[in-house]
């Protein structure tokens, strides 16, 4: 009898974990309007009307007008991220996979994060960082489990996941906590 009343409290505390877990991933349709995702108002006019300025000698430096203070900030014409501490100095920098729908340049905030759920493509991702939603696609910063994220996306499927490695999608998950600027740029 107890080895059965084990199995059962086992089954009915992952059954509740995965309702948390989904219900988690759902609720950025609730999120706060300061936190809602949308571009705000503080956009810069660099972001908004075109690619920022670049380093030519060093094109994976940190974009000179993408935004001040802590931030995340992501090129979607270089598939490119930055971390970006309150000193206007660059913790890390790394290349990404954007999937197939991209967010406006802009200003957002997170607004929502899960540790690990399936992606849209239904890929195992962990350390999922949500920041927008463009037409029901929800854009956000994750990294697969397993084959590393370099599977090929199906085309036909709208994803708005920015995959990252395994280890820049943890430094991207210790980074970006819930309200954290993330400035996107061309």
């Amino acid at each position: 009898m107890a080895g059965t009343s084990g199995g059962i409290v086992a089954a009915l505390t992952a059954a509740a974990l995965g309702t948390v877990g989904f219900l988690a991933f759902r609720a950025q349709a609730t999120v706060p309007a300061n936190l809602s995702g949308s571009p705000g108002p503080g956009a810069s006019a660099a972001a908004a009307a075109g690619k920022a300025p670049r380093d030519r000698r060093d094109p994976t430096a940190l974009p000179s007008a993408s935004g001040t203070g802590e931030r995340v900030v992501y090129s979607v014409d270089d598939d490119r991220v930055w971390l970006v501490d309150g000193r206007e100095r660059t913790l890390r920098g790394f290349p990404v996979r954007p999937g197939s729908v991209d967010p406006a340049p802009g200003t957002y905030w997170v607004s929502s994060r899960s540790n690990a759920v399936t992606g849209t493509d239904g890929v195992p991702i962990e350390h999922v960082v949500r920041f927008t939603t463009v037409n029901g696609v929800t854009i956000g910063f994750s990294a697969a489990v397993g084959d590393g994220g370099q599977a090929v996306p199906d085309p036909a499927v709208k994803t708005g996941g920015i995959r990252e490695t395994r280890a820049d999608g943890e430094a991207m998950w210790n980074f970006a906590t819930i309200g954290v600027k993330v400035v996107v740029i061309r």
